[in-house]
């Protein structure tokens, strides 16, 4: 399987535009806080799902597949941080929320995908 091929790969490409794109409003002094935080796990989504689509064992791509939900998960932290702290508006959390929500199911159904197949 080839991780440009993949959707979840597609739509993590996606939601890091999209983050990149919301963080224009973001106070400057937040650049190596939050922002670089937000920056890494976004990016840490597609990456994770290329390494471990490239790994030889199964079990070594679930893993990293589990660290870019869990970094999809710790994104979605971060937003709603930044929505508390007045950074972001409802409407860009919203669609930062979709975005991040539609690249964890497809990664879901990847994870899924190879625990069946590791269990045959």
């Amino acid at each position: 399987m080839i991780y440009t091929d993949l959707e979840v790969w597609k739509e993590a490409r996606v939601l890091v535009k999209l983050v990149y794109t919301s963080m224009s409003k973001f106070p400057k002094d937040e650049i190596f806080a939050l922002q670089s935080q937000i920056k890494r796990a976004a990016i840490s989504i597609p990456s994770n799902i290329a390494e471990g689509s490239g790994r030889n064992h199964g079990k070594d791509s679930l893993q990293f597949f589990y660290i870019a939900r869990g970094s999809a998960y710790e994104l979605e932290t971060q937003f709603y941080l930044s929505f508390d702290l007045n950074f972001i508006t409802k409407d860009v959390l919203d669609s930062l929320l979709n975005q991040i929500e539609k690249v964890r199911r497809l990664l879901a159904g990847l994870i899924n995908y190879y625990k069946t197949n590791l269990a045959k």
